[in-house]
């Protein structure tokens, strides 16, 4: 029997931190292509289920277009049963907005509620964690070891007891429960771990990243399972329109923009970024307090080649003070001042140079 695990899918996501509006729009309705190609997936591969852990949808004021994409979705496959666990940013709108619950969709409360599959060999047990529940409801989980235990929950796993129980899940309460594979959401990149001597725990990541904390790549997990000897193989199926990469560039050395431009040229030529992407630059390294650095430049030069570019300067400036010992300009006598200022500390002395050097040059100090 094929299931597909996902999570985290947080439709209607603004997506407004980076983007423009019209790229915000356009990254949204990337979201709900994803959530419908993944349908499309299941049912080229006869996926007879789908478990959403939690996070299906990123607010509590949830779009039209959204919300009939999913509603949509679950009528239009009514051979697939469709498990949909909430988590933190889901909201009762979704739930409220149906006339009735559709016969495929399977919900859980505070409670674990246990579904059954393949003429219940296997089950499908799930709770919404909230901070009632959190620190009482493992004790309450009782599963049968014989079939195939397939449990969900939406929060972090944490194998201590956290001092508040909201949204923590406590793996050490989970081990030896007869658990084969837990189906976790709220970690928004994949990680498939060891449970214990029998089971393993999953979170399969987003469908799609959404921003640079989100890099590489995004998808579900699609598990195969015998319902006769309780044996099953989990595959990580890549699923995102677009990925987000972030790429240091190391510009140490560097005097002028040309020569940073020829570094991060080098870099992407290297790396091989698909131009469809989302691509963060980090310029590293140490440069020289007078490196001329065209900012602007580089991004309007780059941001061309690629869906969305931004580059975050994290360079370190040096000044070298030997240059300057003999240099009798009103530059050498600036600095030589303040290199012997013993209320600024080094990277403020280096900084009031910067900014001292920009002024004598007739440019903003910042």
């Amino acid at each position: 029997m094929k299931i597909i695990h996902c999570a985290d899918l947080h439709l209607d996501s603004k997506m407004t931190s980076n983007l423009t509006k019209e790229k915000a729009r356009e990254r949204k309705a990337e979201l709900l292509n994803t959530f419908d190609r993944m349908l499309r997936y299941a049912v080229r591969n006869q996926v007879e289920a789908v478990i959403i852990a939690g996070d299906l949808f990123d607010t509590k004021r949830i779009s039209a277009s959204a919300r009939n994409a999913v509603r949509d979705g679950i009528l239009n496959h009514p051979d697939i049963q469709f498990f949909y666990l909430r988590g933190n940013h889901d909201a009762e709108s979704f739930l409220c907005s149906l006339d009735e619950i559709p016969d495929n969709l399977k919900l859980f409360g505070e409670t674990w509620t246990t579904y059954s599959l393949a003429d219940g060999r296997i089950t499908v047990t799930g709770a919404e964690l909230n901070r009632e529940n959190a620190g009482s409801i493992w004790n309450d989980l009782t599963l049968d070891r014989d079939r195939f235990n397939l449990v969900v929950l939406h929060g972090q796993a944490s194998e201590n007891e956290p001092a508040d129980g909201a949204e923590y899940i406590n793996m050490r309460k989970l081990m030896n429960r007869g658990i084969d594979y837990l189906a976790l959401g709220h970690i928004h990149t994949y990680r498939l771990e060891q449970l214990d001597g029998r089971g393993k725990y999953c979170y399969p990541g987003c469908l799609e990243g959404r921003g640079f904390d989100e890099c590489g790549r995004h998808g579900f997990v699609l598990l195969d399972i015998d319902p006769g000897t309780g044996h099953f193989r989990q595959e990580f199926v890549e699923a995102a329109c677009r990925t987000l990469y972030t790429l240091p560039v190391d510009v140490s050395g560097c005097k002028t923009t040309f020569d940073i431009s020829e570094k991060i040229r080098d870099g992407l030529d290297r790396a091989a970024i698909s131009h469809d992407s989302l691509l963060k630059l980090v310029l590293t390294g140490e440069v020289d307090v007078e490196c001329e650095k065209n900012m602007e430049y580089l991004v309007k030069k780059f941001e061309p080649e690629y869906y969305f570019l931004k580059i975050s300067d994290e360079t370190s400036l040096m000044v070298d003070y030997s240059a300057f010992a003999l240099d009798e300009s009103l530059k050498g006598e600036f600095i030589r001042i303040v290199e012997g200022d013993d209320d600024l500390d080094p990277q403020q002395k280096v900084e009031v140079i910067r900014c001292g050097l920009r002024m004598l040059a007739g440019e903003d100090p910042d």
